[in-house]
């Protein structure tokens, strides 16, 4: 059975530096009737669940440790066994939401993860958070970039732990060398193309 990219939104708020903001978030889940893996655990762990019925979910996979995106990761792979699977370098961004949890294991660049027949492979993009990843399933003609590049351009860095020019580099080197036709999933709001985003991110290293 061909793999499907299920999508769910969850609501809840992302806090850092001493801020806090309303958010949504997408939470793409991947696989076939049998198993599945999820992409991020932002607010809450029971609407995934719920989404991912009687399925093994195979790997929590973060694309970065800002608290909208891994808040719910422990009671996920609670309620799941799942392991959570996370870039090195986002530890220490972990570590203030989870100070007493632990990651599974490590996403490393070029990794590929297989889910129901579909490699996925781990495109390491730092800028928005340094340990941020993208997954790229070139047999299903998507990448998925959490919040390293949006419908618009590039992703948020403003706040700690975050980069412009690295962010600028990560997606001109990393994400616009795919094809154009590539479906972007993005971690908040549409999905967009990497045809469509070629315009948005800018040559200089300038904000």
């Amino acid at each position: 059975m061909a793999t499907r990219v299920e999508h769910l939104v969850t609501t809840g708020t992302f806090s850092l530096d001493g801020g806090t903001w309303e958010v949504e978030n997408n939470v793409w889940i991947l696989g076939d009737d049998t198993s599945v893996i999820v992409l991020d655990a932002p607010h809450d762990a029971d609407a995934i669940m719920r989404q991912v019925g009687d399925r093994k979910i195979e790997a929590i996979v973060c694309t970065h440790a800002h608290d909208d995106h891994v808040a719910q990761a422990p009671r996920l792979r609670e309620l799941s066994g799942a392991p959570i699977l996370l870039h090195r370098d986002d530890r220490e961004l972990w570590a203030l939401t989870h100070p007493d949890a632990e990651p599974d294991g490590e996403l490393v660049d070029g990794q590929v993860i297989a889910i129901a027949g579909t490699d996925l492979q781990v495109i390491h993009t730092p800028g928005h958070a340094p340990g941020a990843i993208c997954l790229y399933a070139a047999d299903l003609g998507c990448v998925f970039t959490g919040d390293t590049l949006f419908n618009g351009g590039p992703g948020a860095t403003g706040r700690s732990f975050s980069d412009y020019p690295t962010i600028v580099d990560s997606i001109r080197a990393r994400l616009l060398t795919l094809p154009p036709s590539t479906i972007v999933h993005t971690g908040h709001g549409d999905d967009t193309t990497i045809g469509a985003e070629l315009g948005n991110v800018p040559d200089e290293k300038a904000e």
